[in-house]
């Protein structure tokens, strides 16, 4: 058996990933970026990347911004030979500082992004989002009786008649919300009544925003920086309401939701 191999990984403005691996670069070795199996997709995708010398006794591979990821879950693995079973790679330091302020530049449709992380498991995996547009949520306030969200549009612009969209989970429940939008068509501000979550079969509410009356629904998430899993990272007080609790979370995939649980 290998021994585990620590890889590094920095991020450039330009969206561009460069791993680093502690060995000389192989003959023939590529690393490996491939897709986490997902239901209904029979032959996840997979990106080869060839190993460079570094001429300071590392390897590297670049992962260049184009072309995108598929969205999902990207493992890494170094291939040595070809026909060899590949090593899963373990995550050494990551250095993704220029991704912190990522929200602050504006993205052309289609929105993609690429977030390195250490996986449970100590693993090096890549989480990518890829997404004809996308609603980047901003500070998130909870009062007593509403929340008050702001957030930012990229890859399209808001008309004049846009609207925000909860919709039940599983459920044919919607409410809709007229945001107040910026100058610039981009950013916007809306705030949830949680009383008109409440009282009904519906534990969970998914934030859409519409900018305009017959487009397509953007979801509303947070994915222009350097985390990527913030279910367990950001975690919103809840605020009762008759009898229930209501508060705003990040699903696994980063994406803005509500919850309402009784608050018994």
């Amino acid at each position: 058996m290998n021994p585990a191999i620590r890889v590094t990984c920095v991020a450039d403005a330009d969206g561009r990933l460069t791993f680093g691996l502690p060995l000389p670069a192989p003959d023939s070795a590529h690393l490996l970026l491939k897709a986490r199996p997902r239901k209904g997709v029979p032959d996840p995708a997979a990106r080869r990347l060839p190993l460079e010398d570094a001429g300071d006794g590392r390897a590297l591979a670049v992962l260049e911004p184009l072309p995108a990821l598929e969205e999902g879950r990207w493992d890494a693995f170094l291939v040595r030979e070809p026909g060899t079973e590949p090593q899963q790679l373990t995550s050494g330091p990551l250095d993704l500082r220029v991704l912190v302020d990522g929200a602050r530049i504006d993205r052309p449709s289609p929105v993609a992004v690429r977030i390195p992380y250490r996986a449970l498991d100590g693993f090096l995996a890549v989480r990518a989002w890829l997404r004809p547009a996308h609603a980047e949520a901003g500070p998130i306030e909870v009062g007593d009786k509403a929340t008050a969200v702001t957030a930012r549009l990229h890859g399209t612009e808001l008309g004049e008649e846009a609207v925000v969209r909860l919709r039940g989970r599983r459920s044919r429940e919607e409410r809709t919300l007229s945001p107040s939008v910026d100058a610039d068509g981009r950013g916007f501000r809306f705030t949830v009544d949680h009383a008109d979550l409440t009282g009904v079969a519906v534990r969970y509410w998914d934030v859409h925003v519409l900018p305009t009356p017959d487009a397509a629904p953007v979801r509303v998430g947070r994915v222009l920086d350097d985390v990527a899993d913030r279910k367990h990272s950001f975690v919103y007080a809840a605020a009762p309401d008759g009898g229930q609790l209501v508060r705003p979370y990040y699903t696994v995939d980063n994406d803005l939701s509500f919850e309402v649980t009784d608050a018994g």
